[in-house]
Parts: C-alpha cells; sequence; structure tokens
C-alpha cells in the first residue's frame, strides 16, 4: 500500500518534469528572439490587490517567485510533514541514509562554490545556489530508466530530495532575509499561533487556515523574511489526522488536491519566469566567471562527491544499508541525478543576486550543471549501472521490505 502511493507520486514528477524543460526551453528561445523585449515587459508588468485604501503592488515576476512560489513551499511542507509523520522520514533508521546523504549533497556544492569565488566577496551570497535538487526533474530522468532501477532507490531519492527541500528552506530562512521589521513579525506570529490553536481544537474547514495562512503571508513579506516560508509555517500546521473522522486527512486531501497544480502550472510558470536568459554577445570568456562556474561544478561535481561519500561512510561504519536491491553503480546514478537543481537551484539564484549580470550567470551555471547532471545520471543509469542479480521470486525494479 504504502509503495502504491509513492509510485502514484513519481508518476506525476515524472509526467510533470516534460512540461518542466518545455516551459525552460521555451523561455531561453523568446530570451534570444526578436520576442524578448515583450517576454521582458511581461515580467516587469505592475500587478496588485487593493482593498480599501490598503493595496499591494509589485512586478509580475514577484507575484511569481513571493506569491505562487509560496504555495509551491506550502506543499513541499506538507509533503515533509506527512513523510516525518507516517512515511520515509518516521524513523531514525528511514532516515540515516537519506539524511547523510542529504547534508553531504548540500554541504561539498557550497565548498566547491566558495572556494572558486573567495577572491570575489560579491559573489559569495550564491553560495547555497548549487546545493538544491530537483524533484521532477531527477525523478524524471530516473523513470526513463525503467526497471533497471529498484523502486527502494527511486524511494531514497525521493526522501533525499525532500530532506534537501527542508534544508533549503533553513538556509532561507537564516541567511536569505532582508532587515527584519519586528512589528510585521510579531503580526505573523499572532497569526502563526491562531493556526496552531486551530490545529489544536482539531478545526478540519480548510478556509479557515486559508484566510489567516494569506494574512500571515502578507505579514511575513513586510517583515523582510521571505514570503514563502509562510507557506511553510501554515503547511505544518495542518492537521494530519481528524480526531472525530480518523478516516479523513485535511493534510493529504490537500496534497492530492495542490499537487497537480504545483507540478503542472506553478513549476512550468516559475521556470518560464526565470530561466530566460539572452546569450547575445556571451562568448568563450563565460565559461570563466566564477558564479557561473562555481554553480555548475557544485551542481554536477559536488553533489554526486558529496552523496557518495557520506553513503560510502554510512555503509562503512555500519550505520545503514545500501536500498534493498540496490547495487553501488546504481547508487552512483542517482547521486549524479541530485545535481539536477534546476527549479529550487534558481529560486535560491533570485534571493542570492538582483544585478542583472550575476543573475545572468546564475541561470547558465544552474542549466550547464543540471544538464550536465541529468545526462550523465541517464547514461550511467541506462547503460552502465549493474543491477544486483535477481533473487528466487523477484521481478525486475521491485523489492521487499
Amino acid at each position: 500500500m504504502r509503495f502504491s502511493v509513492v509510485q502514484k507520486f513519481l508518476q506525476l514528477e515524472s509526467a510533470s518534469s516534460i512540461i518542466l524543460l518545455a516551459a525552460a526551453i521555451m523561455a531561453l528561445l523568446i530570451s534570444n528572439s526578436p520576442l524578448a523585449p515583450l517576454y521582458e515587459a511581461l515580467l516587469n508588468l505592475p500587478a496588485g490587490v487593493t482593498l480599501g485604501a490598503y493595496g499591494l503592488t509589485k512586478p509580475l515576476i514577484l507575484w511569481i517567485n513571493d506569491g505562487l512560489m509560496a504555495i509551491f513551499f506550502f506543499l513541499i511542507g506538507l509533503e515533509v510533514k506527512r513523510e516525518i509523520l507516517e512515511g520515509e522520514l518516521s524513523s531514525v533508521a528511514q532516515i540515516a541514509l537519506p539524511g547523510f546523504a542529504a547534508v553531504g549533497g548540500m554541504a561539498v556544492p557550497a565548498l566547491i562554490y566558495c572556494a572558486l569565488n573567495w577572491q570575489h566577496p560579491g559573489n559569495l551570497p550564491g553560495w547555497a545556489t548549487p546545493t538544491a535538487t530537483d524533484i521532477a526533474f531527477a525523478i524524471g530522468i530516473l523513470g526513463l530508466a525503467g526497471s533497471r532501477v529498484p523502486l527502494n532507490l527511486k524511494v531514497f531519492l525521493l526522501a533525499l530530495a525532500i530532506l534537501d527541500d527542508l534544508g533549503a528552506i533553513i538556509i532561507i530562512a537564516f541567511f536569505y532575509t532582508a532587515k527584519l521589521s519586528l512589528l510585521w513579525l510579531a503580526l505573523a506570529g499572532l497569526g502563526l499561533a491562531a493556526l496552531i490553536v486551530l490545529n489544536r481544537c482539531n478545526v478540519s474547514r480548510l478556509a479557515a487556515y486559508v484566510l489567516i495562512g494569506i494574512f500571515m503571508w502578507v505579514c511575513v513579506l513586510k517583515s523582510g523574511v521571505h514570503p514563502t516560508l509562510a507557506g511553510v509555517a501554515l503547511a505544518f500546521t495542518i492537521p494530519i489526522r481528524d480526531r472525530k473522522r480518523p478516516d479523513r486527512s485535511l493534510l493529504r486531501r490537500c496534497e492530492h488536491a495542490l499537487h497537480p497544480w504545483v507540478s503542472f502550472a506553478i513549476m512550468p510558470i516559475f521556470a518560464f519566469a526565470n530561466a530566460g536568459v539572452s546569450l547575445q554577445g556571451m562568448g568563450l570568456n563565460i565559461a570563466a566567471e566564477p558564479v557561473g562556474i562555481g554553480i555548475a561544478l557544485g551542481l554536477f561535481l559536488g553533489k554526486q562527491i558529496g552523496v557518495m561519500l557520506m553513503v560510502a561512510l554510512c555503509v562503512g561504519l555500519g550505520f545503514a544499508r545500501l536500498p534493498q536491491g540496490a547495487s553501488w553503480s546504481q547508487m552512483y546514478g542517482v547521486a549524479v541525478l541530485t545535481g539536477i537543481g534546476f527549479t529550487m537551484s534558481l529560486f535560491i539564484g533570485t534571493l542570492a543576486f538582483d544585478d542583472n549580470l550575476r543573475a545572468a550567470d546564475v541561470r547558465l551555471g544552474v542549466l550547464a550543471g543540471s544538464i550536465l547532471s541529468g545526462v550523465m545520471g541517464y547514461v550511467v543509469l541506462r547503460y552502465l549501472a549493474r543491477p544486483l542479480p535477481l533473487t528466487a521470486g523477484a521481478t525486475p525494479g521491485t523489492s521487499g521490505r
């Protein structure tokens, strides 16, 4: 039953990766065509919401990055909470291997980026950009390898990517916040307290949570903390069980309803808005830019080195075992796939730099590192990795638990 749920999740992520890739390619093509001025004008189009004498007006690109991405982070928060309480992260034994792998996969890319940019202090805010893993693309490439990859290894990648997202949330909270407004932060705290009261009172009406969540999002936006964190805070207060009706779960209902919208609409819109970069006038010297090369190498080399190093240490010291049915060569292929940063890397890059020059370097570095990781990961898993010999009664792509 548990693997049936995971398989549906993996299938949805695999399908969404195609649309995500199409959106990114479209953004690149438009940015390097006569339509580029219209593309820029669209993203900078002012849009606002007014309520009496009060209003909030922002360029469309910020509504996407601050508003739609808050919904994306809300879904991530729901997934993290569910996995911690009932899923693949609910015990020390389950969380050990993907947990240590996620830490290694974030630390080594950051070190590589900092080493390459140490002589350029203005570039150091981008250190977290190559630490992320894009679940949709990584799962999508993994799906192309078909039954050659055991399901337990796919679950390992899913758990690692979720922990990776949790790490990104923590990084954004501590390192990418502007000057704080204590008044707005206090109001956001009141909103969070109200959400906790709703949870403790077993309120199962989604509208109550959404209304307070919107209020909290506005307060967090005004406070200087990145507003996407309001989505995470809201998610953690959504009850996973209804004490009056144990068969119903508001969290699961929200997750199932939102997942298609996030996968097939919000993430492609974000990719279309943020992947566009003009290549006009860029020569071979772009490969020597420390921001771009630091991100590309951090994703392509740092992620696979960090993940494999921690997995080898955990298994060698007896802290954990390889996922059942997985070989070391298959594990290496998955480690390479964690270098597909794309959505989350682009998002962190937008928080790190607001000047056009380094923003372009970020996009090129993320695209280069992600493409290299995706291609090499697929080649390793499809053609080079050797699966373990099948035991009696086993079938390809499955394993016991």
